[in-house]
Formats: C-alpha cells, sequence, structure tokens
C-alpha cells in the first residue's frame, strides 16, 4: 500500500536534508506609503504588458493587488489555467517555484517572473526527479500520479498531474478504468485519497512542512474551548487532523464552507494566507488557526509556508524594476514538453466536469 521498500529510506533521507527557511520580518510600512508601493507596482506592470497571478497562501497585500488589476487570485488548478487565457504576454506568478513553472510549461511562448525563484516548497524539495524516476521505473505498472506541488522534470515522468482540487474526481476515475496508482510526494493526501477512493495505490513519503506542524492533542484541546466552531483541514494535514475535521478538501472548497456553512467560528488547519479570502467572503466570521504549538512542536512553519512568505509587495517592486534572468522562469523544451501532457490532460479533465479551483461566490 505505502511501502516503498527500498526507496523509503531515500526519502526519508532526502526530506531530512530540506532546509527550511527563516520567515522574512515584513517590513513596517504605513497605509499611505503602502497604498503608493502598489500604484508604483500598477505602473510597472501595465509597462511590462504583465498580470499577477497570486495564490491563496500569499500576503493578503499581494491577493488584493492580484484582484485590483484584474488577475488571478486562485488554487493551484485556476493559477495554471489563467495564465492559458490571460492577454498579457508576462505572468507575474506569486507564490511557490512549482507554481511558476507550471505556468511557464503551459505557456511557453511567454514571459514567466517570480519575485523571488528560492521560493520552492518542501513537497518538491522532498521529490527529486532522479530517485522518483527510479521508484516509477520500479512499478511499471502503475499509472503514475503527481501533486502540482512538483517539479517540472518530476511531472515530465507522470501520466497526469493533480491539485487537491481535483485529485479525488481524477483518481476515482483511474480507479473505475482499473488502474493502480503510484502517488507522489505527499503522504497524507495518497492516504486520504487512497482511503476515500478505494483504489490500489502506492504512496511517494513526502510531506509539507506547514501542515505536519498541526497538533491532534492541542486540536482536541482547542475544540473543547469552541465548541461551536468548525474544523476545516486541507488533506495535506495529517490523519489524526483529518479524523476531526468537519469539512476536509482543497483551499477552494475550505473557502467555500466558510462562506456557506452555518457556524460562525471555524478552525482552520491548513496554511493561515487563506485567512484573507476568508475574511472578503465571510467578513462576520470568527477564523481560528489550528494549533502548531503543543507536545513535539517545532514550529518550523507555525501555520504559514515560510517560502509563500518570500513573496511580498516590496519584492514584487524590486523585481519588475530589474526584471533579469534571477527572476525568469526557464524550462529545457524536451522536459516542457513532457510535462505539459499529464498538466493539459488534467485541465481537460476539468473542463469537461466542470471543476473550478476558484471560489465562484460572492466576494
Amino acid at each position: 500500500m505505502s511501502d516503498m521498500n527500498e526507496f523509503h529510506l531515500s526519502a526519508e533521507a532526502i526530506r531530512g536534508t530540506i532546509k527550511v527557511p527563516a520567515h522574512p520580518v515584513k517590513p513596517d510600512i504605513t497605509a499611505e506609503e503602502k497604498k503608493a508601493l502598489k500604484e508604483r507596482i500598477k505602473k510597472l506592470m501595465r509597462e511590462q504588458d504583465a498580470t499577477l497571478v497570486a495564490h491563496y497562501y500569499t500576503d493578503g497585500d499581494i491577493q488584493e493587488l492580484a484582484e485590483e488589476m484584474g488577475g488571478c487570485v486562485a488554487d493551484s488548478l485556476e493559477m495554471a489555467r489563467f495564465g492559458t487565457t490571460a492577454k498579457e504576454q508576462t505572468l507575474v506568478v506569486s507564490g511557490v517555484r512549482f507554481m511558476g513553472e507550471t505556468a511557464k510549461i503551459l505557456n511557453p511562448e511567454k514571459r514567466v517572473l517570480m519575485p523571488d525563484l528560492g521560493a520552492t516548497c518542501s513537497l518538491d524539495e522532498g521529490c527529486p526527479a532522479d530517485a522518483f524516476t527510479a521508484f516509477c521505473d520500479a512499478h511499471p505498472d502503475h499509472t503514475v500520479v503527481v501533486y502540482a506541488n512538483t517539479s517540472a522534470a518530476v511531472k515530465a515522468r507522470a501520466d497526469w498531474m493533480v491539485t487537491s482540487g481535483i485529485a479525488l474526481p481524477i483518481v476515482k476515475h483511474l480507479k473505475e478504468q482499473g488502474e493502480k496508482v503510484l502517488w507522489a510526494p505527499d503522504q497524507h493526501l495518497g492516504r486520504y485519497i487512497e482511503k476515500v477512493t478505494g483504489v490500489d495505490m502506492l504512496l511517494w513519503q513526502g510531506s509539507c512542512v506547514v501542515h505536519e506542524e498541526f497538533k491532534s492533542v492541542a486540536l482536541e484541546r482547542i475544540r473543547r474551548l469552541h465548541p461551536d466552531a468548525a474544523v476545516l483541514a486541507h488533506p495535506e494535514s495529517p490523519e489524526h487532523i483529518l479524523d476531526q475535521a468537519d469539512v476536509v478538501g482543497s483551499t477552494t472548497k475550505l473557502i467555500e464552507a466558510v462562506a456557506t456553512r452555518k457556524e460562525e467560528k471555524f478552525i482552520i488547519a491548513t496554511d493561515d494566507g487563506i485567512f484573507w479570502k476568508m475574511h472578503q467572503v465571510a467578513p462576520g466570521k470568527e477564523l481560528i488557526s489550528a494549533p502548531t504549538a503543543g507536545e513535539g512542536a517545532t514550529c518550523e512553519s507555525c501555520a504559514h509556508c515560510p517560502w509563500m512568505a518570500m513573496n511580498s509587495l516590496q519584492n514584487l517592486e524590486e523585481m519588475l524594476l530589474n526584471p533579469g534572468p534571477q527572476h525568469e522562469i526557464n524550462i529545457d523544451e524536451s522536459i516542457r514538453e513532457r510535462a505539459m501532457l499529464p498538466i493539459r490532460r488534467m485541465l481537460d479533465f476539468a473542463d469537461s466536469h466542470g471543476i473550478s479551483g476558484k471560489y465562484q461566490g460572492n466576494a
């Protein structure tokens, strides 16, 4: 089921080498200074025929700017789709590197920039292409399904790419076709999908440093303090967190739950960058971060991805003032062509089944 044999120790060793960056200190600026900064960025974006594509986990100031400019604020499914329809010739991706790579894979003719190319992801870092290829080669009878949080080279080895918002229907479809699935890299999301679908699945042993931090006993305590609150959890969280959740789902599904459920209070087990959009769609509701403190806590993330935190209005302006190769995503063409196939397969499936990665309610 999830036994990787000789690859298990290899993956464990690789994950142990991941260097989690310290959270950058957010500059303290006045409201007037922020307004002026945003106006300068908008001017630079217009001059460079650029649009801003931001993930729900980025800083609220960036999400607000993207919406003000007619860009995109969404999960990685909709971020991937948006770039293919945007009229602008430059895509500025505010998120982590695999999101920029996905944009470039689908839009090779466009310039794709990121404020900091060092903004990576523990799931991506913990699934190197050479080790993953060896794992796939050892199991040739399995359909290879990779999560979006992987490098272009890993996607190039896959049959399907999925995001958390579309993983369940795609894996259900594969099970109906009689397929066995090799899944990477997030073991918790993989186990959740395996449990829900009953598919025969091999799991790579990756994990997200944010979702790994949520603590079961501490969550039980905070639930007792707030018995009227619903618990919402992203399926990258460990099973002991998902077992306590009222809703398990993608970022878009969790945002929808806050907007539509009758509860006035929610305990959220995912990156707290999502709170900006949740407050926007449900301004009167109370949001509480699921606890990352407690016995065994290391708080490498404290409910916010340190790589996502590398995106700011300040370095967005700096990038636009000097948009050189240190900010541009480029991918070897042979890898890009192979990686496009599983992504395109996912997008075609989403289109044919009416699946969106963007909250469609009133914002």
